[in-house]
């Protein structure tokens, strides 16, 4: 390239060494409140285990209201509340029929999960059982939308989450249950612990995990309507 004269040498040279420096304040106001809320808990004793506990769950908060718009949540998750009363609908009905079951089932309605799974961890912290009883915890979150990796499928699907991740003999018998009775098309694209989205990590179930209880998370995907006022 062309010749660089000295002047323009000291030049650069000068420039390299300049630094801005600034110095200033930030205040942060936090304002917090404390807020009551309620976990709704049912329990069905089992039979000849009945000290044996197998908990079933589903958070029933959303994101409230934002001004007057209302975030209804039908998807996240009064889909996974509503499956939760259709199993201990069936389940009674078994029961009253004489067609009780080895282990009891604890169900939990928990509150606070998109403030941080503070109802599940509330109950984590105090517990009605202790973990040994408690043999496995299912969690429903999210099971009525399809999401744009099968919204042309021609077979009801649902995700999996966490089913191997502490137990071997979870994932069999969820593999062997479906197989039998419901026939879903299980999906294991996100049963992973790396997973970017960190599902695994984001529902109540993993309080449960972190305790060493086996888990699964059943869960269909997000969509558009996810977090909005359009999930109705």
């Amino acid at each position: 390239g062309p010749a660089i004269s000295k002047w323009e040498k000291k030049k650069k040279r000068r420039q390299k060494n300049y630094e801005l420096k600034l110095t200033f304040d930030i205040n942060v106001n936090m304002v917090s409140r404390e807020v009551k809320s309620e976990n709704v808990v049912a329990f069905i004793p089992g039979n000849e285990l009945k000290n044996e506990v197998v908990v079933l769950m589903a958070h029933y908060d959303h994101l409230g209201k934002q001004g007057e718009e209302i975030f209804n949540g039908a998807d996240d998750n009064a889909t996974g509340c509503a499956a939760l009363l259709e199993i201990v609908e069936a389940f009674n009905i078994a029961k009253e029929k004489g067609q009780g079951f080895k282990r009891s089932l604890l169900v939990l309605w928990v509150s606070g999960e998109e403030k941080g799974l503070l109802g599940s961890r509330y109950y984590c912290e105090n517990p009605y059982f202790s973990f040994a009883q408690t043999k496995v915890a299912l969690n429903i979150d999210m099971i009525g939308r399809s999401d744009v990796y099968h919204e042309n499928d021609t077979t009801d699907y649902l995700y999996v989450i966490g089913s191997d991740f502490i137990s071997e003999d979870l994932h069999v018998i969820n593999e062997q249950t479906n197989a039998k009775y419901s026939k879903l098309n299980l999906d294991y694209r996100y049963n992973s612990k790396k997973d970017p989205n960190r599902f695994y990590y984001r529902s109540d179930h993993y309080n449960f995990a972190k305790r060493g209880v086996p888990s699964i998370f059943y869960f269909s995907g997000t969509h558009d309507d996810y977090h909005t006022i359009y999930d109705t």
